[in-house]
């Protein structure tokens, strides 16, 4: 008899789940909407990397990062070409994986005279001189790099990866992009340990930049009103 019972109470368990219905459709839109407003944006530098890579002897890629810089961003989502930037880059920031050991301060060695040469050219700037829409989201930043006290042009290939207009959480429109590029840090100055020709044995002589970055933009129009403690 419980065997019995066991196996209706299993047959109509299943009947039941094969009647259910699926889940709708979620119909939230994603967080990376491209309906942010047209503004002035600063950067939030807690959500900013910025990397700079180099061929060493043909073994590894050498990797560092400037931890503190400055940017402002004037965009509109619907006329990318319409965009333009300016970045301020503390040259004494840079940061490798191997400072502040007794044998060698690599950071120290790089912010020295044979290369960013920090302590006479402390501020390193990029100026966007004109933006090229690929398409809804891509775009070619071209631009003006001075390093070391020289200025020389620099093309970004550039992603916009959407953004909100605001958020409960974040009153203020937020957008995000992912930059790569490249330049010959002997246009800068920079030749020190360069190959001879026909050779890897040096630090090669083409710079790879990459950017991840978000700004901060209008105040959200659909905030909650402040409360005034009034009743």
């Amino acid at each position: 008899m419980h065997t019995r019972l066991l196996i209706l109470v299993l047959t109509a368990l299943a009947a039941c789940s094969q009647q259910s219905p699926p889940p709708a459709a979620s119909t939230t839109a994603p967080p990376t909407s491209i309906d942010v407003p047209a503004g002035s944006y600063t950067v939030d530098k807690a959500h900013t990397s910025l990397l700079v890579r180099v061929n060493h002897m043909g073994f590894s890629h050498f990797t560092a990062r400037f931890k503190r810089l400055d940017a402002q961003l004037q965009f509109d989502p619907a006329m990318l070409a319409s965009s333009a930037v300016t970045v301020t880059i503390d040259a004494r920031s840079l940061e490798t994986d191997y400072p502040d050991l007794a044998t060698l301060d690599f950071n120290a060695q790089l912010q020295g005279p044979e290369w960013l040469d920090a302590a006479q050219h402390p501020q390193i700037t990029y100026r966007s001189t004109s933006v090229e829409a690929i398409d809804a989201r891509r775009m070619k930043i071209n631009g003006e790099l001075t390093l070391r006290g020289v200025t020389h042009p620099v093309a970004l290939d550039a992603v916009f990866n959407g953004g909100y207009a605001g958020h409960p959480m974040d009153p203020h429109a937020r957008i995000g992009f992912s930059a790569h590029g490249t330049f010959r840090r002997s246009d800068f100055g920079m030749s020190y340990g360069i190959p001879e020709p026909g050779t890897t044995m040096g630090v090669f002589d083409e710079v790879e930049v990459i950017v991840e970055t978000e700004f901060s933009g209008p105040a959200w129009a659909g905030a909650p009103a402040a409360q005034d403690g009034t009743s």
